[in-house]
């Protein structure tokens, strides 16, 4: 798209280019997005972090989608993470008993994000892992990652993946235990340390 400058009739500037967004936070969030796991079951663990952009500063606006198998590999096919109320059409919520294994969540002003999940399984030869959905201001296609588990050094060597990439790189898609089941990972969207993103053909 162009414009006319009012100083010619044969002079064209070209429009400024501007990032779509971000309107993550006006319909995409839902209550209880990241609570994926049914309330009381023993394998919930906690997954959190911050997202910085290339600089480092914090995105108090992006948007996460995460979703993952049981603690038995299986991927699950129950329905039910954003029920609606036929009557209302409000919010139900998941039914708290069956799992999803997906869920969205946006960070807060400090580009803070949680989810409680299922501890993931192994499926395959994959070293068990959480897939993630990166949705962020200045991003015109969203980022795919991984966030694999630490705790079994065998399982993590051998991941077709993983065995790809350098170690620094490597530890880029690794979470950090911080006891008790909960785990953090920070996402970098670029510069030094940046997290691996993975591109599907």
């Amino acid at each position: 798209m162009t414009t006319t400058d009012p100083s010619g009739p044969e002079s064209v500037l070209p429009t400024p280019s501007h990032t779509v967004g971000p309107f993550y936070g006006y319909a995409l969030p839902f209550p209880g997005g990241g609570d994926i796991a049914p309330l009381g079951h023993p394998d919930t663990i906690t997954v959190h972090g911050h997202v910085h952009d290339g600089e480092g500063a914090p995105l108090p606006d992006a948007l996460l989608e995460l979703w993952g198998p049981d603690p038995d590999g299986r991927v699950a096919t129950a329905d039910g993470s954003i029920r609606r109320d036929p009557a209302t059409g409000g919010h139900l919520g998941r039914d708290g008993v069956e799992f999803t294994g997906w869920g969205r969540v946006q960070t807060d002003a400090a580009g803070h994000w949680h989810a409680r999940t299922l501890r993931p399984g192994a499926r395959g030869q994959n070293a068990p892992y959480l897939s993630v959905c990166v949705f962020a201001r200045g991003l015109l296609v969203h980022l795919f990652t991984r966030i694999y588990l630490p705790g079994d050094p065998a399982a993590l060597a051998a991941d077709p993946l993983l065995a790809r990439l350098d170690e620094a790189r490597r530890d880029t898609l690794i979470a950090v235990d911080e006891g008790r089941g909960t785990y953090r990972f920070d996402i970098r969207l670029q510069g030094e340390g940046e997290t691996v993103f993975l591109e599907f053909q």
